[in-house]
């Protein structure tokens, strides 16, 4: 059996995010389906991340075990011809046995975009969040600052997945706008259900004035959810970095 890692990315919004489920469509889903057409065998794929239903990767990681000999240079192509048009493999690579997409990605990033305009754009509908007020970057930045480093992120922790531990080490946290357009990319060794959107809302909350940028310290040391801003809606997310040891991106 051969273990493959595929590179591929998907607009996320007509799916209910990456884990297969029962009863809606998901994005592991429609590629296992995909796949197993060209392997000739059910497939099981391992995702980097349960990206959530709406979000989007520019970049996702994925690997699955196959008997197949079809050469790795051609199931992309073959694979896309049985995929719908917002799903695309890019690449496939042979790993080794101990590779798995989750277990062995170092770190990742996640974009969130928002368009902050008085008016909206038709064109970013499902791809950024629409905020028609006022927001300054620079306070947006003071705010997110405070995040980066080891710490414990229950304050900006979802309902949903259990998990060990909700320490995690954030290694930045840019806000740059470019035009109506504000990205905020958080990179970490990894994140918490709804972590990422958590933290946008938190700082979209400190650039509304509803506390300090310094107040995310506190926030953070409280571990209470309710002292944090809102999970912002998922249609502005994107996987958009990856960080591997082996040669797959």
């Amino acid at each position: 059996m051969r273990n493959i890692a595929l590179k591929l990315m998907y607009v996320g919004t007509a799916y209910h995010g990456w884990q297969v489920q029962k009863t809606v469509s998901t994005v592991g889903e429609t590629l296992e389906n995909a796949l197993a057409t060209v392997v000739c065998h059910p497939v099981k794929c391992t995702g980097v991340g349960r990206t959530d239903a709406g979000v989007h990767a520019e970049v996702y990681v994925a690997n699955f075990r196959t008997s197949s000999n079809i050469p790795c240079d051609r199931i992309p192509l073959a694979v896309n011809t049985r995929l719908p048009e917002d799903i695309v493999v890019i690449k496939a690579t042979q790993v080794p046995d101990s590779f798995n997409a989750i277990a062995s990605c170092l770190r990742k990033e996640y974009t969130y975009r928002i368009y902050n305009s008085r008016l909206g754009n038709p064109f970013y509908v499902d791809r950024a969040w629409f905020y028609p007020k006022p927001l300054e970057e620079a306070v947006m930045q003071a705010a997110a600052d405070r995040f980066v480093g080891t710490h414990d992120f229950a304050a900006v922790r979802s309902v949903g997945t259990e998990t060990k531990t909700t320490v995690r080490t954030v290694h930045y946290f840019h806000v740059r706008r470019i035009g109506p357009l504000i990205e905020c990319a958080v990179c970490a060794n990894g994140f918490l259900y709804n972590m990422a959107r958590a933290m946008v809302g938190t700082i979209v909350y400190a650039a509304e004035g509803k506390f300090p940028p310094e107040a995310v310290t506190d926030i953070l040391e409280g571990k209470n959810r309710t002292a944090a801003g809102p999970t912002v809606p998922p249609g502005g997310l994107y996987m958009t970095k990856l960080w591997y040891q082996e040669d797959i991106l």
